[in-house]
């Protein structure tokens, strides 16, 4: 059973930084490509970065230069460095092994508010 924890949110001000924690079991996690993904309240589920097996990195526009997502697979957990953080990055955090969410965990609130 594949199974995901998400920590590391909390409350910001504009233009901080926090850093997400996913620890991932259940599955051959070096193998496995890794999504973040967000809800903000009243919207669906958007994309926001993935990292690949290989190390490569993609990131969603609203986010490219201020978001960093990287993984240690010797401790099957992947980490999304958040700086700059603006009040529409709020939302519920998910690390996911798909884009569109699948096995996502219970999530990690982000809140940027001054």
């Amino acid at each position: 059973e594949v199974q995901v924890v998400e920590s590391g949110g909390g409350l910001v001000q504009p233009g901080g930084s926090l850093r997400l924690s996913c620890v991932v079991s259940g599955l051959p996690f070096h193998y496995w490509a890794i999504y973040w993904v967000r809800q903000a309240p009243g919207k669906g589920l958007e994309w926001v970065s993935s990292i690949n097996a290989d190390q490569t990195t993609d990131y969603t526009a609203s986010v490219k230069g201020r978001f960093t997502v990287s993984r240690d697979n010797a401790k099957n957990t992947v980490y999304l460095l958040m700086n700059n953080l603006q009040i529409a990055d709020t939302a519920v955090y998910y690390c996911a092994t798909s884009a569109d969410g699948q096995h996502k965990g219970q999530g990690t609130q982000v809140t940027v508010s001054s």
